[in-house]
């Protein structure tokens, strides 16, 4: 919510801030529709300005006022449409700045040709990256078949118990799967205004009003908008191939250890300055991905590291991993 929100303003600021910012350059009315090459229908400066921003707020607003009364329905549809409109409009607005820069009348403009594909497209891929990103994994977060968590036997079994860790038995012929995720909605902020602060550049130039492109800030903006996106969310699985550990909105990159891999699984109580901060964390005795305080996830691994995340329903989690390395214990001892 907080990305959409920091998003929604930060591309209605910049459909205002193209053609006012070069007002000394463009006439009194610009061109903003054209039939084939030759423009043929135009706005004064300040409409052009605001007519697409009011249509961009609009759009918002319609999907707010959705997500408000039909979530369910909306939700999916929310980040599509802001991320491919959003494109759209913008890749838009630089174009027919372009088309008017140091133009004495609208009649004047340059003509639109393969902009107009390149805009389509990059809104089309917009939109196919923003449903992916949030799309909603099927809802399978609960043990199936499993009344409690008990005792296991087996010496992984009774390591686990030893240190206080949750365990479980699974029933003769039982598959178990357990999902689960959390997000920071801080750092998804954080990722959204370095990814705006990359555009504006690209956008400049793409309107014609600056010669070339300042690559160095448009790389630094932009590589910190995908760390920090890429540690603002995991997506945490466990199955009989062992936990699987998926960063950001796509779940790529992915860390996967088997059981076979880990000595056992446990709950800690975590805070920011016992995990050394927010994010992706190394240190001394193994990582932490450390999203929000309180319970996680820790997984012992048999090169004597920790590795820790922060994901709701960290104890059965553990007890499913320690199952599975009872398990996986058991059959070599066998």
């Amino acid at each position: 919510m907080w990305g959409a929100v920091v998003w929604t303003l930060g591309v209605a600021a910049l459909l205002v801030a193209l053609p006012m910012s070069a007002r000394d350059r463009l006439p009194d009315r610009v061109a903003t529709h054209w039939s084939g090459s030759r423009p043929d229908g135009s706005m004064p400066l300040t409409t052009a300005a605001l007519f697409p921003a009011v249509i961009w707020l609009l759009v918002a607003a319609v999907l707010a006022v959705a997500l408000r009364f039909r979530p369910g329905r909306a939700r999916g549809l929310a980040g599509p449409v802001l991320a491919a409109t959003g494109v759209l409009l913008s890749g838009a607005q630089a174009s027919i700045v372009r088309a008017n820069l140091d133009r004495a009348r609208w009649q004047d403009a340059a003509p639109m040709g393969v902009e107009v594909v390149l805009i389509v497209v990059a809104a089309g891929l917009a939109g196919a990256l923003a449903w992916l990103a949030t799309r909603r994994p099927a809802d399978t977060s609960a043990f199936t078949g499993i009344t409690g968590i008990t005792g296991v036997t087996g010496t992984a079994g009774a390591q686990a118990t030893r240190i206080g860790a949750p365990v479980l038995v699974p029933g003769a012929g039982e598959r178990l799967v357990w999902l689960s995720q959390a997000s920071n909605h801080w750092l998804q902020a954080l990722s959204s205004v370095l990814g705006l602060l990359s555009v504006p550049g690209v956008m400049l130039a793409a309107s014609g009003r600056t010669g070339s492109v300042d690559w160095r800030a448009v790389t630094f903006f932009g590589l910190g908008a995908v760390v920090a996106l890429l540690c603002s969310s995991v997506r945490v699985r466990v199955t009989e191939a062992g936990l699987h550990i998926g960063f950001g909105p796509f779940g790529w990159p992915a860390r996967r250890l088997a059981p076979a891999e880990l000595v056992s699984a446990r709950v800690e109580q975590l805070t920011a300055r016992e995990a050394g901060g927010w994010g992706y964390r190394v240190h001394r005795g193994g990582s932490v991905v450390f999203l929000r305080r309180g319970a996680c996830l820790v997984v012992r691994t048999r090169r004597g590291r920790d590795f820790a995340v922060s994901v709701d329903d960290a104890e059965r989690g553990a007890a499913l991993l320690n199952a599975l390395i009872a398990r996986t214990a058991g059959a070599a001892e066998h």
